[in-house]
């Protein structure tokens, strides 16, 4: 395995990093030279990147694995949005991941280019001698790490050119806990008179009243996919929440399944999904034997759970008459093309809003609004031309433009839109075909005067969802660990205050 994954690359000395590069989430600068004498793993990666999200799990696995070893992860952040270029936004990605390795921050792409690297996420192996001796792109690659790392270790560490003591990597004091921590998307009662929540990050649901009040904390806080009653249960960075009558049903992300609340019976059970990652391909079948890929969000409709499996680049949905889950709408390759439910292509659907025979979909990584026509099976656009094309304009449809939505609420003709990497609330207008900012900071002057006593002046900083409920938008703002309200007669944004 090991010769075969090297050949055409061994012996090829490493770049070095560059001097005045900034590095994330290390006390220090790190060098190859500093580094010499220890197996180096640079993953290639950018924090939208669902592929590189699953990679990050894989290389913690590596982590522990190598512990006390000479053997070192280097992420080398090179970003595709706009957004993502900012080092206090991939600060905040590192947080959020719980990344425990040093970051270098990519200046345009100029590692990326030494390197030769073509595609997120890329792994590339440098050995303790300074040569690089392995480059593979795309994820599912531990097994293949783990080898090049084992045959490196014994081969040096017979050689001598290992070094005597790893370098210990002091990472920066994290900051205090929040009531919330990356609070993903949110959900109202069918009565309108409460809330639930996903609390990322506290790897727990929290449903509140309509006032901020906790009324349930459901998960221990744990990570891990336990069932049980709501103290015992455990989530892994849930993201998309629905509920319906006395049930809750959560898109646990990281665990990759389809879990149920019942509000009723205050226990907790998985509906599909095994806890491990599915392959790319794959047909469905019973939900508690079929594996999921990272389903992001949730709606219902005719007994139907839709998902937006962000992992599969695809729609799928669980029957919950016979608790069979499938492929719904998606070919499964990457990209937007409008078509039949079969022959459609999405990439990573991040969020889902049902107004009557319509399916919405916020298409992150092509920064569109897509729409599902449920009763045709036709997918169209609304907003988005590829995968490379994104930014923040206003205006015609036809020239608007966002960046990686993750959610969005459709009300008739209306649909609101959580623009995250433009840390704004949109407002998509389909029967004038416009696009306006409707929270966001070019508008932040004209919707709350600084002077008025009930506006809340602090920006959002990527939301991540939006609801519409009594003529106020709900939203998840995700890096500021807060649910914000927008008054849409008043104009005035604000805080809800959570408390027990």
């Amino acid at each position: 395995m090991f010769e075969r994954m090297v050949r055409g690359t061994l012996g090829v000395k490493a770049h070095e990093f560059p001097k005045d590069y900034e590095w994330l989430n290390t006390k220090e600068q790190l060098s190859l030279e500093k580094l010499k004498g220890h197996v180096v793993i640079l993953d290639f990666w950018t924090y939208c990147c669902i592929n590189c999200m699953h990679t990050l799990q894989e290389l913690v696995k590596i982590e522990q694995k190598y512990k006390g070893k000479p053997v070192v992860v280097i992420g080398v952040h090179s970003a595709k949005f706009f957004n993502e270029q900012d080092a206090s936004n991939i600060t905040q990605a590192i947080l959020r991941y719980e990344i425990e390795h040093p970051v270098i921050v990519d200046q345009k792409m100029q590692i990326w280019q030494s390197y030769g690297v073509s595609g997120w996420p890329t792994i590339v192996i440098i050995d303790p001698a300074g040569n690089i001796v392995y480059k593979q792109s795309g994820e599912g690659q531990r097994e293949y790490i783990e080898d090049v790392v084992d045959v490196l270790l014994e081969k040096h560490g017979k050689a001598g050119t290992l070094a005597d003591n790893p370098l210990e990597i002091e990472r920066p004091k994290m900051a205090d806990r929040k009531t919330l921590s990356y609070p993903g998307k949110l959900t109202f009662s069918p009565d309108g008179r409460m809330i639930a929540v996903s609390d990322s990050n506290h790897n727990r649901i929290l449903v509140l009243d309509i006032d901020g009040k906790i009324k349930h904390t459901i998960g221990s806080g744990e990570r891990g996919l336990v069932d049980g009653d709501f103290e015992k249960t455990s989530f892994f960075r849930p993201q998309g929440v629905l509920w319906k009558d006395d049930k809750i049903y959560v898109a646990d992300t990281e665990n990759h399944s389809l879990r149920e609340i019942d509000l009723a019976k205050n226990i907790v059970n998985t509906l599909a999904g095994t806890g491990r990652q599915g392959q790319w391909m794959q047909q469905g079948g019973d939900g508690k034997t079929t594996t999921l890929s990272s389903p992001w969000d949730l709606a219902y409709k005719d007994n139907k759970i839709f998902i937006a499996m962000a992992g599969n680049h695809q729609i799928w949905a669980y029957n919950l008459e016979n608790g069979k889950v499938a492929p719904f709408a998606g070919s499964g390759y990457e990209n937007i093309v409008d078509d039949s439910l079969h022959d459609s292509q999405f990439a990573q659907p991040s969020g889902l809003s049902i107004y009557g025979n319509y399916l919405f979909v916020a298409d992150s990584e092509v920064s569109g609004i897509r729409r599902i026509d449920l009763e045709k099976g036709i997918v169209r656009t609304v907003v988005g031309e590829g995968l490379f094309i994104f930014g923040y304009q206003d205006g015609d449809l036809s020239e608007a433009k966002f960046q990686h939505p993750l959610g969005l609420h459709a009300d008739g003709n209306r649909i609101f839109v959580a623009d995250t990497y433009n840390h704004a609330i949109r407002l998509i207008d389909l029967v004038e075909g416009k696009v306006t900012t409707l929270v966001g900071k070019p508008s932040m002057k004209t919707v709350c005067r600084i002077d008025d006593p009930m506006c809340d002046t602090l920006g959002l900083f990527e939301p991540n969802d939006v609801k519409l409920h009594d003529n106020k938008l709900y939203i998840t703002d995700t890096n500021n660990h807060l649910i914000r309200t927008f008054d849409l007669d008043k104009k005035v944004l604000q805080t809800l205050n959570i408390s027990d």
